[in-house]
């Protein structure tokens, strides 16, 4: 599956990108499965998702759980949690 992903924020500026198309091997099936497999990808990756659980997601615009699958998605998003005053 290809799949372009966007990096926003301090993701992007560890990753050092703001987005790549990629493909996704089988078995990687949902958001989480997405996100480890990104953490292997180098040591920008491991810096930018070490803190996996804190990660936003969406797929094709729509926010989802890192539980969501990934079938058929076009676009996938990632967003650090947001804070504000």
């Amino acid at each position: 599956m290809t799949v372009t992903l966007r990096y926003f924020a301090w993701l992007r500026e560890r990753v050092g990108r703001s987005e790549e198309v990629l493909d996704v091997p089988r078995g990687v099936t949902t958001v989480a499965d997405l996100i480890g497999w990104l953490q292997t990808r180098g040591p920008e990756y491991a810096s930018a998702f070490e803190r996996a659980e804190v990660i936003r997601a969406a797929i094709d615009h729509a926010h989802v759980r890192q539980e969501a699958p990934i079938a058929g998605a076009r676009e996938i998003g990632f967003f650090p949690p947001v804070t504000g005053g």
